[in-house]
């Protein structure tokens, strides 16, 4: 008992100095900021609330932390090298300094973090669309770190000029071409007008065919579809369009990514969205908007009320 109450003495002691006590942290806008006190972690909201960047904080109370002053490079760098690595691609801005992006080595990453997704990327303050970077991996949580000095630029450029010429992610090859950079330029390509179209294309391509399909269906038919009894390519299609379609949304098309499904949808007021999907749960493993890391919080149901807010 008297180890027990010398313990708890003692994070009442520590807590009563948590004004004292200024820390470097980064932050999104609108997000919070984490210390380490006495082996104990600290969940502050920041002050002013919209920052966004790196900064040096000091607690007001249990509750808030202000921004104090701004950290040197030095300061940022040696925090970041506390982190492990992660050599991405950037995709596109979801809003402010967060940016979508790609692993530029699959192998690397599911060997290292156990999957392999596109990833929100916070605090990019340099590089471009399809450039490559090095981010710093918290937990769920990633920091941009530096441009990839390894990267071949030609590489990165062929990449933006295939955009810039419409050109289909199918019919993109270049000599030194990898499977990673396909993946990357095709979920940048759903972005951009030329891609939007071809969604719109595919729907209606779709739509046409279900409503061919069904016509030719007998009623019997109809009912074993919606109820399938063994994992088959028509029933992976009926749990995203079923998810979706309780959530206020609907399927335009999917692909096998491995261990996710990469899943193009409509919100009901016409969006189009492209996120990766948990095969297993339906849980979002990217939702292709900012989150602030709490994609797993969501499943593919859920997600359809959240972008209409993102909206």
């Amino acid at each position: 008992m008297a180890d027990i109450n010398k313990l708890i003495n003692q994070f009442a002691a520590e807590e009563e100095q948590i004004g004292d006590r200024e820390f470097l942290a980064p932050c999104v806008g609108g997000g919070k900021v984490r210390t380490s006190i006495g082996n104990i972690i600290y969940t502050f909201a920041t002050r002013p609330a919209d920052f966004e960047g790196w900064g040096i904080f000091l607690p007001i109370d249990r509750q808030i932390a202000e921004i104090f002053d701004e950290p040197n490079l030095p300061q940022i760098t040696e925090y970041l090298k506390l982190l492990k690595p992660l050599r991405l691609r950037l995709l596109y801005a979801l809003r402010g300094q967060t940016w979508l992006a790609y692993p530029v080595n699959e192998s690397d990453m599911k060997q290292r973090f156990g999957t392999v997704k596109p990833i929100v990327v916070h605090l990019v303050e340099d590089g471009g669309q399809l450039e490559c970077i090095i981010a710093r991996v918290d937990g769920t949580i990633c920091w941009f770190e530096e441009c990839d000095r390894r990267a071949d630029p030609q590489m990165d450029e062929q990449l933006r000029e295939g955009l810039r010429q419409e050109t289909l992610p199918e019919s993109l090859r270049f000599a030194g071409m990898t499977p990673e950079m396909q993946t990357a330029y095709s979920i940048a390509w759903q972005r951009t007008e030329a891609g939007q179209r071809q969604i719109q294309h595919r729907q209606q391509v779709q739509a046409a065919r279900e409503n061919q399909r069904t016509s030719r269906q007998r009623p019997r038919d109809r009912r074993r579809d919606r109820h399938p009894t063994r994992y088959s390519e028509s029933y992976e299609e009926t749990r995203l369009r079923e998810a979706l379609q309780q959530g206020g949304g609907q399927l335009q098309n999917y692909r096998d990514r491995g261990d996710y499904w990469q899943v193009e949808w409509q919100t009901a007021d016409g969006h189009l969205h492209s996120s990766a999907i948990d095969k297993n749960d339906l849980t979002v493993v990217s939702s292709g908007v900012c989150l602030s890391g709490r994609d797993r919080d969501f499943d593919l149901q859920s997600l359809v009320g959240v972008m209409r807010y993102e909206g």
